[in-house]
């Protein structure tokens, strides 16, 4: 147990999207989740730990390498600072060296095989019902989606619904755009009576609203989950419960010390994690020891062209097995690293606009993702109205593409159809 890391490197990939899927990643401006820092730790022994961090997602974006070499891996693992690439390659290599899986080094395994969802970001709702489609033919049962007020989220379910097996599930995450429970309540108690797929609302508005969620989770039929560290625990005990679980997101000293408070509140929990095939395998082991793990962990590894490992992990009637061998348990693909490792990553997409159409006729332009956002927040537009249509529009070449994409970029351009 005295081997020492040796060496740590740090690789810039660039993996992309797979399909269709990256337009409306491009669209959502969550393109640059395609840029990940892979990082090898080699030890004194010749034992290889691999880890990865989504550089414009993770929890934490560090560059410290010091601070590990010449220690054993053992001594620094836990050690959330050092960002989610190189703890998960400490773990990878501390299990190799130990001859032992990951979750033998964290906890006592309580499952042999883990809930897994499907997940995929702000699509419009023939898109969203064929990604469903694929989801149940990559053994799924359950998918989360984004719920937007730019999208019919009606008409999204429906296809859905008609479109899957009757034991599919959909989890609907709001990203708090009903903003308080007058808006929420009539919405969600609406699509509840509709679509008996929906089984989960994640954040549907404000996390800060403690008096607001109590009364929202009273009046509403399906369970309320928030993330945990938005969120004082302490209300959810005062307050009589402002949600039914937590998802969780964190380091692995973080997740563990709060999946454990989420299993003492009898509390259940979901691990949503963004990467490929590794950071997929890391967390079936946090769900093999943590007993609140009771909803389907979420990654995004199938969207990805490569999950960056020389096998695909399998999901059986939406469960994939915990892996047994030394470490991860997943192959790393050295080969597909080569082919995707690039020098700097090129984020560079098309100019664009992005229209939505209300039912009414009121068209409304943006030139960025992030300008919908404070736009819906704000109050600018209704978010809880049916029948709203949304369009990317390419740059044509033409004079009024410029003046309107100028326009756009200061502030949304409304006018009537």
């Amino acid at each position: 147990m005295s081997d020492r890391v040796k060496n740590v490197e740090r690789i810039i990939a660039q993996v992309p999207f797979g399909g269709t899927k990256r337009r409306d990643i491009e669209r959502a401006e969550l393109h640059k989740w395609s840029e990940l820092e892979i990082i090898r730790v080699e030890t004194e022994s010749g034992i290889v730990g691999w880890g990865e961090t989504v550089q414009h997602y993770a929890w934490g974006k560090v560059d410290d390498t010091a601070s590990v070499i010449g220690k054993t891996t053992f001594e620094t693992m836990w050690d959330d600072r050092l960002g989610p690439g190189l703890q998960m390659a400490l773990f990878d290599a501390a299990g190799k060296v130990a001859g032992v899986p990951v979750y033998r080094l964290i906890g006592d395994k309580c499952r042999d095989c883990c809930a897994m969802s499907y997940w995929h970001h702000d699509m419009a709702p023939q898109q969203y019902a064929d990604e469903a489609k694929a989801a149940v033919e990559f053994g799924y049962v359950c998918m989360k989606i984004k719920m937007r007020p730019w999208f019919d989220v009606r008409e999204t379910i429906r296809l859905i619904s008609e479109g899957t097996p009757d034991d599919f599930r959909v989890d609907g995450d709001w990203n708090e755009f009903l903003n308080d429970a007058g808006t929420a309540i009539p919405v969600l108690r609406e699509l509840e009576s509709l679509f008996p797929k929906i089984k989960m609302w994640e954040d549907p508005i404000r996390r800060d609203d403690g008096a607001g969620n109590r009364h929202l989770r009273s009046q509403v039929d399906r369970p309320i989950a928030h993330h945990y560290q938005f969120m004082q625990k302490r209300d959810s005990l005062e307050l009589g419960g402002v949600c039914d679980g937590w998802i969780l997101n964190m380091g692995m000293e973080e997740c563990m010390r709060q999946g454990n408070t989420c299993r003492e509140l009898n509390m259940p929990l979901f691990l949503q994690f963004v990467g490929t095939g590794l950071t997929a395998a890391l967390s079936l082991h946090l769900s093999a020891v943590l007993k609140a793990a009771q909803w389907p962990t979420i990654t995004c590894h199938e969207l990805y062209e490569h999950n960056m490992c020389t096998e695909r992990i399998p999901i059986v009637g939406g469960y994939a097995r915990v892996p047994e061998t030394p470490g991860l348990g997943v192959e790393f693909d050295e080969t597909a690293l080569e082919k995707y490792r690039v020098k700097e990553a090129d984020h560079t997409i098309p100019k664009h606009l992005i229209r939505v159409t209300r039912p009414c006729g009121t068209r409304v332009d943006f030139a960025r993702t992030e300008q919908m956002w404070d736009f819906y927040m704000a109050g600018n537009q209704p978010v809880d109205e049916w029948g709203c249509h949304t369009e990317l529009l390419g740059d044509d070449g033409s004079a009024d593409f410029a003046t309107l994409h100028a326009q756009a970029s200061v502030s949304p351009v409304m006018a009537q159809a």
